[in-house]
């Protein structure tokens, strides 16, 4: 009689286990979220407390095909960001090989893009980051080379993409060399920093990537 009643209790048990799996718990949702960075709390005109994050601000540059390249050409896609220029010969060979590495796990894929800045626009002409691109085999539909007005190079490098904390103007005598990257989500919001010569935080931004892709078909398919 004994065992009848611990067999009639693991029953139960695991009809309990297979209701919860398949009709409480949800199997996907992200296992975990990426962070938003620069949240503002703000004092609303109703006396409620607000919430407000960081975003990009809009840009208009031009790629290594000729074209011009704004927020709009990201619209639907997460993508990660970074500032370099084809002559460097210390981090920036890394960090686009680092990259490519990246670019090339998510070829195809509509959702996700890459924007590579350059930060000496002087010398990286448009057919200079053709080159440079060829080079790193980059779709020019998913990774984009930019140069522009060196000013809004480095503006938007500095307070946008807060990729560098050091004071400037964009003047001939400003340089930006950071090898940062940045990930940015479809809401134009700031999900992560990573070291882009750091094979092991390479790897860890192609599995963010993935938990942000899997953020938004979550909340799409609600």
């Amino acid at each position: 009689m004994k065992i009848k009643y611990i067999n009639l209790f693991l029953l139960l048990v695991a009809a309990g286990v297979f209701v919860y799996a398949f009709f409480v718990y949800d199997n996907d949702k992200p296992i975990r979220y990426l962070p938003i960075y620069g949240e503002k709390v703000y004092e609303s005109k109703n006396g409620k407390t607000d919430t407000t994050f960081h975003t990009i601000q809009d840009f208009s540059f031009i790629n290594q095909d000729s074209q011009t390249v704004t927020q709009k050409d990201f619209d639907g896609s997460v993508y990660v960001t970074d500032f370099f220029f084809t002559t460097c010969h210390t981090i920036c060979p890394v960090m686009s090989t680092q990259m490519e590495r990246v670019a090339d796990k998510f070829k195809g894929n509509t959702e996700v893009k890459f924007l590579s800045h350059t930060v000496d626009p002087e010398l990286d002409t448009v057919g200079q980051l053709k080159r440079y691109s060829i080079k790193h085999n980059a779709d020019p539909k998913q990774w984009m080379f930019v140069t522009g007005d060196k000013k809004d190079l480095y503006g938007i490098a500095r307070q946008s993409y807060l990729l560098n904390a050091e004071q400037g103007d964009g003047g001939p005598d400003d340089f930006i060399h950071t090898q940062n990257f940045a990930l940015i989500d479809k809401d134009k919001r700031i999900r992560g920093f990573y070291d882009g010569v750091d094979s092991t935080e390479m790897n860890q931004l192609m599995k963010d990537i993935e938990l942000l892709l899997a953020e938004y078909h979550y909340k799409e398919n609600k």
